[in-house]
């Protein structure tokens, strides 16, 4: 007798929708999940990407949470931007951007190279104004295979800050 849980997807009945994080049920008998408001998303078994059928955008689960694959520059980008935005609002303020190897050279030429600069740390590429690392490699740290970027961050609102402030 095959057991029923052999009949979904490899995420199981249900998971979370990566775009509104509401739960999307999985279609019996086939690798897809449904979202009442996002569509359909096909589960790859070979790669466990989640993928919208739609947008054709590439979603991976790490600890309960879903990361974009990202293919272009610009994603990855706005994605840090976004974090930094909500650092800001949460009273903290961004030290240093460590952003997953495997996107080195899809985002190099997008990082701030300024030899010339007089700041103590000038030798190392930047983005929005903070210095960047990359991931140590994914086989050492199974988590860089997923997250795209880590934000090391302290409380405070960032010197070089793009928001506007009413009261300083």
């Amino acid at each position: 007798m095959t057991h029923v849980s052999m009949h979904y997807p490899i995420f199981g009945p249900e998971t979370l929708c990566p775009h509104c994080r509401k739960m999307m049920t999985a279609l019996t008998l086939t690798d897809t999940y449904l979202c009442q408001r996002h569509g359909a998303f096909e589960a790859d078994p070979k790669t466990e990407d989640l993928v919208h059928l739609q947008s054709g955008r590439h979603w991976r689960l790490w600890d309960g949470q879903w990361y974009r694959q990202h293919t272009h520059p610009d994603g990855i980008r706005f994605e840090i931007h976004e974090a930094l935005d909500r650092l800001y609002t949460e009273g903290y303020r961004a030290t240093k951007v460590i952003i997953a190897q495997r996107y080195q050279i899809l985002i190099n030429t997008y990082l701030e190279h300024s030899p010339w600069s007089d700041k103590p740390q000038s030798g190392r590429p930047r983005l929005y104004g903070l210095p960047v690392e990359f991931s140590p490699d994914s086989e050492d740290d199974p988590r860089w295979q997923v997250i795209n970027f880590d934000l090391d961050k302290e409380p405070g609102i960032p010197s070089n800050s793009p928001h506007f402030r009413l009261f300083d």
